[in-house]
């Protein structure tokens, strides 16, 4: 007996593989898209993780997702671009570094703009790139060498022009208006960052004194009692005739002391509280649109950290008091006063900081504004031209709904880091401007000038993504040979922060979409259905995972635990049961891996060298079966239903090939068969000899390592390395992807081989049904159901006779003999003699006893249904189920009287 040419360790360790698999790719340049030729483009833009981040399970999610995609069309022969970067993440990085430096005992105040923002420079250099490097430890087969930053300074000059090209449009403009603001990062947030979340809070109905008027106070009600002595008048709606009397009359605000007018005003909702509703133009939006059209005082009582101040509005005793705690103190003050009438649980939408979950705070501030009607309209034309697509659709209707009424965007931030907005005010004509450059002078009379503070919106920046990162505004070869891209992969979270806003910046300043797909994923929650957060601790860190797993089994659980845009729910709690779906997966295919290669020789004839068509069923309908997967696996791809790719590709490998084919031809592929002699191993495999069940073996699975590859990079690549025929350079990241062979399309022969499968499983079925012992051989017979029948049962006898443990296989059917049946769906049928494999006295006490309970239990049941109080008084439904109760019964009781017929017991 010859020796293996090589043996595979008897378990898989991915830690032995996985990073030097990963440094080979990168030295070969195998995520490097080629010299530019005939080979066309494929480009996915990564999501740019924040500068701040490590990796967390949603963005692993999102990046595996891309990955498979980017591998899938690599393989396909596309010139594949999937381009890395980061994001600068303005709150969220100077959050980080304020906190740093708070350990210090000082502010960014104490340090100084300047000095400030070099310090989260030095912080950006030190850890920025950390995540990059998560990234390529589970896989992630991006052009490094192309990795962008949003603050690069080419990519800074980008984001500066588009200001100056918007600014030239007189679409960016300088509003005064109440916006969202964050008290913790003191700053502005656009509607998108400042995030709406159910509460249950408290509904206050507080009672104003009205003066000379039809009763002597009205009630207004609110859920933030703090902002109350910012009213400056009370609205009711004009249709609400209740309270017409009250119009033109005045009330007195209490605490404040002052008189405020009752007016009438279409934005009062009637059916909030009592229809009274008090007007804080400074501190509500809607109450500022009133303000406006009623020419309103527009006091601020609320400084910019969220406490109150006001020369004459806010009492000494209020003074400097946070928000929160003046809510307290108000109302306790009303209580004192008689006027608070009543206190109601009221859930209702809060909004909060979408970086630090602070309560965010509308307020009166002066912001810079983009218009983004004009950029929307042609964006949303374009997507009902039907030139991009959003996967899954059911997103459609909210993406739409959004652009078409769409706001203008708040793009100024009251921070430190960030493109610093540019926009220059000459301090001696006021003239106003936006320049490309830092000017030196004003433009008009050359007096000095000075920038605006605040810098830009951080998804100011990232808009810009799918062009920035290739040149633009430069007409680079990069961006010509690369926009449009084709697919963005991107959370559901984040369609109008980033996704949308793209498709409008692609349409405006290339006049091209940026992407022919979106595909929006789902969200990793945990088993209660909460997104994992730091901040609830149900997070999973990835890097743990592929520590404990590898990085596989971490690629393999995701990808199979959401259908196309479904959520991911995963245990953190149980991160052993959650990732051994992924962990057993490599396992077994290290397994089948070991078992195949250890019976395939040097050289092995390609499939093309083989006369399919004079091999046996088994070989024919395996490749028939490849051929399907092949099929399935890619489509499913191109409609982003990786866990459908995945799951054909398991039910291949396990259901089809090791289950089945390696089963059929394991005489074929005996130990002595891998190391045939050199004649014939030149010789083309024609028939069912070693050569061609060595030949189909490795063809078949030489296809499922490239189908899988996408998913599970890492061990494909390894065991993909080791079969036979591999040339010194050669890389499954970009071997070509199996090609669909219509020709191998045979309805008729996958039926035949369907047949051999159906009596092995029937006599294994009745084996473990009347638990014959494993290694007691049985004897069978088929009476086949027509001659063709049984041609491929004779053909294939000695594959079903070894494969169900037989020592004899008839096909005359003969006399009745003691035994089980079982009859297939054309009227085929099979029977196995037990006289000799089992206790057939015991056996038949057995089934008697069952059967004889049975008729007793099927007796009350029976007596139960025939009782009419019973039928007329229990629930329909209760009745219902006694009734299939009753036919269950009665099938089971004709199985067992069947069976007892059969073994010939009296």
């Amino acid at each position: 007996m010859s020796e293996p040419r090589f043996e595979l360790p008897p378990q898989y360790d991915p830690h032995a593989v996985e990073a030097a698999l990963y440094r080979r790719w990168l030295e070969r340049g195998a995520f490097t898209p080629g010299p530019p030729g005939t080979r066309q483009p494929y480009v996915i833009v990564m999501p740019p993780p924040n500068v701040t981040a490590v990796l967390h399970m949603g963005q692993g999610l999102g990046d595996v997702v891309q990955d498979a995609l980017i591998r899938f069309e690599r393989m396909r022969g596309r010139d594949a671009l999937w381009l890395p970067g980061t994001d600068h993440a303005g709150i969220a990085t100077q959050n980080v570094v304020e906190r740093l430096i708070a350990k210090e005992g000082k502010t960014r105040f104490d340090l100084g703009r300047e000095a400030f923002v070099e310090r989260v420079w030095e912080f950006v250099r030190r850890t920025g790139t950390t995540i990059l490097e998560q990234l390529k430890v589970i896989g992630c087969s991006s052009d490094w060498s192309r990795t962008r930053f949003t603050f690069d300074p080419a990519y800074s000059r980008a984001v500066r022009e588009v200001f100056v090209h918007l600014w030239e449009e007189g679409l960016i403009y300088r509003g005064h208006r109440v916006i969202h603001w964050c008290p913790r990062c003191l700053t502005a947030l656009s509607d998108e960052e400042a995030e709406a979340k159910d509460t249950d809070g408290k509904l206050y109905y507080i009672r104003y004194p009205v003066e000379g008027g039809p009763a002597p106070y009205l009630t207004v009600a609110t859920t933030r009692p703090e902002t109350m002595l910012g009213d400056t008048a009370v609205a009711v709606n004009p249709k609400d005739k209740r309270h017409a009397r009250f119009v033109g009359k005045t009330a007195r605000l209490p605490i404040a002391d002052i008189t405020i007018p009752i007016l009438a005003d279409e934005a009062a909702d009637p059916a909030f509280g009592t229809g009274f509703v008090k007007v804080t133009p400074a501190h509500d939006a809607t109450d500022f649109g009133i303000g406006l059209r009623h020419k309103l005082e527009m006091p601020l009582v609320l400084t910019e950290d969220g406490r109150m101040e006001h020369p004459t509005r806010v009492p000494k005793s209020l003074a400097g008091l946070d928000r929160f705690d003046a809510r307290t103190r108000i109302v306790d003050l009303l209580k004192e006063r008689g006027l608070l009438e009543k206190i109601e649980p009221h859930r209702h939408a809060v909004r909060h900081c979408y970086r630090c979950d602070t309560v965010v705070e509308p307020r009166l501030s002066d912001q810079w504004f983009v218009k983004m009607k004009p950029l929307a309209e042609p964006a949303l034309a374009a997507y009902h031209r039907g030139d991009y697509r959003i996967v899954p659709e059911r997103w459609t209707a909210t993406y739409e709904r959004w652009m078409e009424g769409i706001r203008d965007w708040n793009i100024s931030r009251q921070l430190w880091w960030g493109h610093r907005i540019p926009v220059f005010t000459c301090t001696k004509c006021d003239e106003q401007w936006a320049d490309r450059d830092d000017p030196a002078g004003c433009r008009k009379c050359g007096g000095p000038v000075e920038q605006d503070p605040d810098v830009l919106d951080t998804w100011f920046s990232s808009w810009l993504w799918p062009f920035a990162t290739l040149g633009w505004p430069d007409k680079t070869p990069d961006l010509a040979r690369f926009y449009p891209g084709h697919t963005l992969v991107s959370g559901s979270d984040i369609i109008f922060f980033w996704v949308a806003r793209m498709i409008m910046a692609g349409y405006h300043f290339m006049g091209a979409k940026p992407f022919g797909t979106v595909y929006l994923h789902g969200i990793v929650r945990d088993t209660e259905h909460r997104k994992m957060s730091k901040s609830l601790g149900n997070g999973i860190d990835p890097l743990d995972v592929v520590n404990r797993f590898g990085a596989d089994a971490l690629r393999w659980t995701v990808v199979g635990s959401g259908s196309l845009g479904a959520d991911v729910i995963l245990d953190p709690n149980d991160l052993e049961t959650t990732f051994a779906p992924g962990r057993n997966f490599a396992n077994k295919l290290w397994n089948i891996g070991r078992f195949i290669l250890a019976r395939l020789p040097e050289r092995v004839p390609p499939i093309d060298e083989v006369d399919i068509g004079r091999l046996p069923l088994a070989d024919r309908w395996i490749l028939m079966r490849a051929n399907d997967a092949v099929a399935a696996a890619t489509a499913y791809l191109e409609q982003f239903r990786l866990d459908d790719a995945a799951k054909r590709c398991y039910e291949f490998v396990w259901g089809e090939l090791a289950d089945w084919y390696v089963e059929a031809v394991k005489p074929r592929l005996a130990p002595d068969a891998a190391s045939p002699s050199a004649a014939a191993q030149r010789a083309p495999a024609a028939s069912g000899d070693a050569a061609a069940a060595q030949a189909v073996l490795a063809h078949c699975f030489d296809t499922a390592l490239r189908l899988l590859h996408p998913v599970v990079p890492f061990i494909t690549e390894e065991l993909w390395q080791k079969l036979p025929g591999r040339k010194a350079g050669e890389l499954l990241a970009v071997a070509p992807w199996p090609s669909f062979k219509p020709e191998l399309v045979d309805t008729e022969l996958d039926l035949q081989f369907l047949r051999v499968k159906q009596v092995v499983e029937e006599i294994r079925s009745i084996r473990a049904e009347y638990k014959v012992p494993p290694k007691t051989r049985l004897r069978a017979s088929i009476t086949p159901r027509g001659r063709d029948q049984r041609k491929v049962f004779e053909a294939e006898s000695e594959t079903i006779r070894r494969l169900a443990q037989l020592d004899e296989l008839s096909f005359d059917g003969g006399a009745k003999r003691v035994g089980a049946y079982a009859v297939f769906g054309d009227g085929s049928e099979v029977f196995v003699a037990l006289e000799d494999a089992i206790d057939l006295q015991q056996e038949c006490r057995r089934l008697s006893g069952e059967l004889t309970r049975l008729d007793r239990q099927l007796a009350g049941l029976v007596g139960k249904l025939a009782n009419q109080q019973f039928v007329a008084r229990a629930p329909a439904e209760v009745v219902a189920k006694e009734r299939e109760k009753e036919r269950a019964w009665r099938d089971q009781r004709q199985a067992l009287a069947d069976k007892l017929e059969s073994l010939g017991c009296s």
